[in-house]
């Protein structure tokens, strides 16, 4: 994918370091001059010194082929004046790192697709969150290297149908993923997974991993029959 992540702050740089090494595409813009060196030169992804809220520097980035466009900056004002931009260039997903909550709503109305509270941001959690989309975390925890999901199993999938113990046991299902519950919407009921309890299409399924498995456990879970 072709991501462009506006800030060069800790998450910024720890979140281009992880897609670089991901062999994503990546543009990082940022205002610090010696900071857009040290992006280019340690980490080996694209970086433009200048304001992300430039029509000039986002058409440098590439903004208008971008997957993804990403604010990390440190004021919820300035994440804003970009996803706006990012949204007008027609960027489809925007994922906005979100300091105050009176701003929520103002990014919902630009459209921006997902904000994740700064008190909980780590650069591993945006990297599930570019990367599995379908994903909605829970709840994080181990400086944000595992997490709690849910995930909704599409129609058509393979492990419809089966049970949980049987998923479990599949060499294509991770050891060190947990299936900790499963919502059924359509009977509105949820359950607690023991060994005979049966996934199905439509299932919400919470699980609980570290973030390279919770990836192998979606995978497995949204592959068709």
């Amino acid at each position: 994918m072709y991501i462009v992540i506006a800030g060069a702050g800790l998450v910024g740089r720890g979140l281009a370091a992880q897609l670089v090494k991901a062999r994503h595409d990546v543009v990082v813009i940022d205002k610090d001059k010696e900071v857009c060196e040290r992006v280019a030169s340690r980490l080996g992804a694209m970086a433009l010194c200048g304001s992300a809220s430039s029509i000039e520097i986002l058409k440098q980035a590439g903004i208008d082929r971008a997957d993804v466009a990403v604010c990390t900056m440190r004021a919820d004002a300035d994440n804003l004046a970009f996803a706006v931009l990012a949204k007008s260039f027609g960027v489809q997903r925007v994922i906005a790192r979100l300091r105050s909550p009176q701003y929520e709503s103002a990014y919902k109305l630009a459209g921006v697709n997902t904000t994740v509270h700064v008190a909980n941001v780590f650069a591993s959690q945006l990297l599930l969150e570019i990367e599995e989309p379908h994903l909605r975390q829970v709840y994080s925890f181990g400086a944000g290297q595992a997490s709690i999901v849910v995930d909704t199993v599409p129609d058509g999938a393979a492990v419809s149908g089966k049970s949980v113990s049987e998923i479990g046991a599949d060499a294509g299902f991770p050891d060190e993923c947990v299936i900790t519950g499963i919502y059924r919407p359509e009977t509105q009921t949820f359950i607690i997974p023991r060994g005979r309890a049966q996934i199905l299409s439509g299932d919400r399924v919470f699980m609980v991993a570290e973030h390279t498995n919770l990836r192998r456990a979606s995978k497995y879970l949204h592959k068709k029959a």
